[in-house]
């Protein structure tokens, strides 16, 4: 308990400023995997916490009425070295209208052991990646030789870097992420930086079960401070059933938006998840919601 109380002296911090990093609301959304299925999307501490190799395939389409809108895809693996030590690769792309954003980024998280008997474990990580980001001339209605795209595509690369920590035992995970830590600290007025993700913190517990319908039930509580607007609370719960066959899970954001996802599992290897989320109430009725699709495989456990 003294450990818990430790460890929440240090990451609860983090949501109580996470409350003040601007106004309104913001459109930033995590990918609806990254809540229960695919923690490492979120949080570069959260690889490799199971033995084996996971290799994550995700898709996300976004205002499926509107043409070019939105479409995310993203391919990540982590895996467990050894109890201590995980490795992870993450790539994703981001297309919507005209432009193209593409990361790929390599993480390290060590774990360490803090009482074996209850399975509590710190966990610190760390990615370090670049971005690319472009405009597809192929998509542009008008003058395709327009100096100002050939200026915007000839800009370098950026380096960026996430850090993350969690706490888990046998049910409780308190964790929290400072992604894009290059582009906060470098951010200056009116720059892209607007409406990227500057910190992540989230509290949830495993319920167990002894009912053969009902496996397990693990309420969460998440806060996404975002450049340029107020934060977002995210709470929520995921249910897994029919001895971990099936889980369904939902998620209410306070920017007035709802995700919910239904997924089934084979043979302890392939995990297939289908979710959607509906649009924020300022837009909701010129846009529909966003599809998305997640794959989990799991090797060599």
């Amino acid at each position: 308990m003294k450990k818990t109380f430790t460890l929440l002296t240090i990451l609860l911090p983090v949501f109580a400023s996470a409350q003040h990093f601007g106004n309104g609301n913001a459109q930033k959304d995590l990918m609806p995997s990254a809540y229960f299925q695919n923690q490492f999307l979120a949080n570069p501490a959260m690889a490799g916490l199971d033995s084996g190799l996971n290799v994550n395939v995700g898709y996300r389409k976004q205002w499926t009425d509107v043409k070019d809108g939105p479409v995310t895809t993203m391919v990540t693996a982590d895996y467990q070295v050894d109890p201590k030590m995980s490795a992870g690769l993450t790539i994703y792309s981001d297309r919507a209208g005209v432009l193209n954003h593409t990361r790929v980024g390599l993480s390290y998280a060590y774990h360490l052991p803090l009482n074996e008997e209850k399975n509590e474990r710190l966990h610190l990580g760390l990615t370090m990646g670049f971005e690319n980001k472009r405009i597809q001339r192929s998509k542009i209605i008008g003058d395709q030789d327009d100096p100002s795209v050939d200026l915007y595509n000839r800009r370098d690369n950026y380096f960026e870097a996430d850090f993350g920590m969690a706490y888990t035992n046998k049910q409780l995970t308190i964790q929290a992420a400072l992604p894009n830590l290059a582009s906060t600290f470098r951010a200056q007025k009116g720059d892209e930086t607007i409406n990227s993700t500057m910190c992540y913190a989230a509290v949830s517990y495993k319920f167990g079960t002894r009912s053969d319908q009902v496996s397990s039930f693990e309420p969460k509580v998440a806060v996404r401070g975002v450049r340029g607007y107020k934060s977002i609370v995210d709470i929520g719960a995921n249910v897994s059933v029919a001895r971990n066959f099936a889980n369904v899970f939902a998620m209410y954001h306070t920017s007035n938006a709802v995700t919910a996802g239904i997924g089934f599992q084979f043979k302890n290897t392939v995990e297939v998840q289908m979710s959607y989320t509906s649009q924020t109430a300022g837009v909701k009725t010129n846009v529909d919601g966003n599809f998305g699709l997640n794959v989990q495989i799991r090797l060599f456990r």
